[in-house]
This record gives C-alpha cells, sequence and structure tokens, in this order.
C-alpha cells in the first residue's frame, strides 16, 4: 500500500521545483545583454554569398583600353586573416589582343561597420590573384593595376548586411555592432551597448 505524502512534504518539492525553474530561466538571460537582445549576430556564407550576388554581373571599360566583365562571384571566408574572399569570373575584350580572354579574379576584403547606414560593409579590398590565359599574359601588369581599381570602385563600402532599427534597439537602449569575426562557416558580429 502506498501512503500518500504529506501536505507540507508536497508544498516544500513544489517551492523547490518552482526555484529551480527561476534559478534556471535566470541563468539563460543572463547569457545576452537582455532576454530580448542577442550577444551577436551570426550571417551564414549563404547569406554573405547572396549579398555580394546582387552586385554581378558587371561591367567596366578600363582606361579605354580594356572592356571587363565580371560574373560568378563565390563567396569564401578567411578566418586567418579576418577577410572575406570573393572569386570573379573574368572576361576580357581589347584592341591590344587578338581574341578576347577569360580569367579568374580573387579579391579579398575587410568587414566594418558603417553606423550611418547600419550595414556590415567590404573595407579595403585588395586583389590577391589574376590569372588571365592566352595573349593577355604580356599584359598582366595592366590587367593587375585594372583589377585593383575595379576592386576599390566595386567594393569599397558595398553592404553585406544591413541592421533594422529595432535590431539595435531595447528599452530606449541603443546598442551597436562591436568586434567583427570571420569564422569558417560564418561571420559573427558582437552587439555591445551604444
Amino acid at each position: 500500500m502506498i501512503e500518500p505524502v504529506a501536505p507540507t512534504r508536497r508544498r516544500f518539492l513544489l517551492a523547490a521545483v518552482s526555484a529551480l525553474g527561476i534559478t534556471v530561466s535566470l541563468a539563460a538571460c543572463a547569457a545576452s545583454t537582455f532576454p530580448f537582445i542577442p550577444s551577436h549576430y551570426t550571417f551564414s556564407q549563404q547569406q554573405v554569398q547572396d549579398a555580394v550576388q546582387r552586385k554581378f554581373p558587371y561591367q567596366r571599360t578600363l582606361s579605354q583600353v580594356f572592356n571587363i566583365s565580371l560574373t560568378n562571384p563565390v563567396v569564401s571566408f578567411l578566418p586567418e586573416t579576418n577577410r572575406v574572399s570573393v572569386r570573379l569570373d573574368a572576361h576580357l575584350v581589347s584592341p591590344f589582343l587578338q581574341q578576347p580572354v577569360d580569367g579568374v579574379f580573387t579579391l579579398s576584403s575587410d568587414l566594418a561597420y558603417d553606423a550611418p547606414s547600419r550595414s556590415v560593409v567590404l573595407k579595403s579590398p585588395s586583389v590577391d590573384n589574376v590569372s588571365v590565359s592566352g595573349g593577355a599574359q604580356a599584359y598582366t601588369q595592366q590587367i593587375n593595376e585594372g583589377a585593383a581599381v575595379l576592386a576599390t570602385q566595386l567594393l569599397t563600402n558595398y553592404p553585406i548586411y544591413t541592421f533594422k532599427p529595432e535590431q539595435l534597439q531595447f528599452a530606449g537602449v541603443n546598442y551597436e555592432p562591436g568586434t567583427i569575426t570571420i569564422l569558417t562557416n560564418g561571420i559573427r558580429v558582437e552587439i555591445v551597448e551604444k
């Protein structure tokens, strides 16, 4: 035969379980600045790929000598240097070339937060590699210089993510992105009080 639990013991057990539940929920809230403001946002490689993809295809004439078309951007992350890399297919046409030439440009860029636009943007893009085939190899220096100009014009301050105002404000307190860290599979942006 099972004896019923005494009412005082039942009240004690209910109070203990309730206190444990409050402690666990308070610990979960302490993980972020406020329960409704995360301590960071993480953007996936696909989100960055989609943002960069909107900029292409891109065509430009350089020094009235080369017509360059850039297509098929492929974004990758360089966590060891905290940079984002973009590989582009290039198509060059010039009166100096016997026929159009295809190649590959690889660019990389730092990331920064632009407060007026509330955006994480590409900063200081540089050309890491230019690979062209055929008769264009004689013009490698000019193509490298042209690619550097294109990288600067095309990608400097280009937004890869724009925060909504409500993502950076809670209960009258303003927040802003802090440290931006490139991971192997995403970009982590710390959120700090302004």
